[in-house]
């Protein structure tokens, strides 16, 4: 397998319910490294995978809404523990929306899937990978 991978930040502020969460019930911010990994079989007639640029614009497209922002506010997470898993699932359906778009500069039918990983710290990382 072939992978592009792109990275950007954010920065948010979040809290959770359940008790398992302890301190963590309480708002609070953090910084997540987000990477996000274009994978495909086989490279196109130009030698890619996807355009690095396109697919680094799109990351910071999917990203930029979240950016310092409460996701505890955001009316599509009502209800919802924004998780570094839950986030990984999100940013990848976004991802996979642009690259059904043609948003990546290759047809998504060519590409076989997407990873986001998520780094809450350099210790601990999430990431949720699925076939387009």
């Amino acid at each position: 397998m072939f992978t592009v991978e792109v990275r950007d930040h954010i920065m948010i502020a979040h809290s959770f319910r359940g008790a398992v969460f302890g301190p963590a019930q309480a708002l609070h911010g953090a910084t997540f490294v987000v990477d996000a990994a274009f994978i495909s079989k086989t490279l196109d007639s130009n030698g890619i995978v996807v355009d690095i640029g396109c697919a680094l614009d799109v990351l910071k497209a999917t990203l930029k809404p979240l950016n310092y922002s409460n996701l505890d506010d955001r009316v599509e997470f009502k209800g919802m523990n924004t998780t570094t898993e839950f986030l990984t699932k999100y940013v990848f359906d976004q991802l996979a929306i642009a690259a059904r778009a043609g948003q990546l500069g290759r047809d998504s039918k060519e590409l076989h899937a997407i990873r986001v990983t998520i780094s809450e710290s350099h210790v601990a990382r999430a990431w949720y990978e699925a076939a387009l």
